[in-house]
């Protein structure tokens, strides 16, 4: 390739049609949250109540459908083209905040709901689940996601 024609590439026009690690992750960290989920329910109940346990159902849902909206919309895109993976990284993460204050605003005045149970649980659900995560993502552009099984 001549230098000229190295300039003609469009990186950003480039997509991606391999696996989605961001799938493949996002599903690790769901399935981890489901894991965990009678826990902080518990928690929640011991704390605020049986409205602090359905507010920290709520929340939770809510964390777990963030963590798939991100990998689809990131996967979805990649697919496309690098240049609207970008877009759909940074605009999806501020549709995805969105979507979360929406979510606490439709519900905040309802009988059964406890604000600081509901804000707790997705805070604590949100970092918990990405710094358990870390442990079993692969630091290596040799294998993207997950680390491989040791066999």
């Amino acid at each position: 390739m001549t230098v000229a024609a190295a300039h003609d590439v469009d990186i950003l026009g480039t997509r991606f049609d391999g696996p989605a690690p961001e799938v493949t992750v996002s599903k690790d960290m769901i399935k981890r949250g489901v894991i965990v989920a009678p826990l902080i329910v518990a928690v929640c109940a011991v704390i605020w109540g049986a409205n602090g346990a359905w507010s920290s159902m709520y929340g939770i849902a809510i964390v777990l459908a963030n963590f798939a909206l991100a990998a689809g919309l990131i996967a979805g895109a990649a697919r496309i083209s690098i240049g609207l993976m970008m877009g759909a990284t940074l605009f999806g993460y501020l549709i995805r905040l969105g979507l979360i204050f929406l979510a606490v605003l439709l519900v905040k005045d309802a009988s059964w709901i406890s604000l600081p149970a509901l804000g707790s649980t997705i805070i604590i659900t949100h970092l918990g689940l990405l710094f358990w995560e870390m442990k079993f993502v692969a630091l290596s552009l040799a294998h993207p996601g997950l680390k491989p099984d040791r066999a």
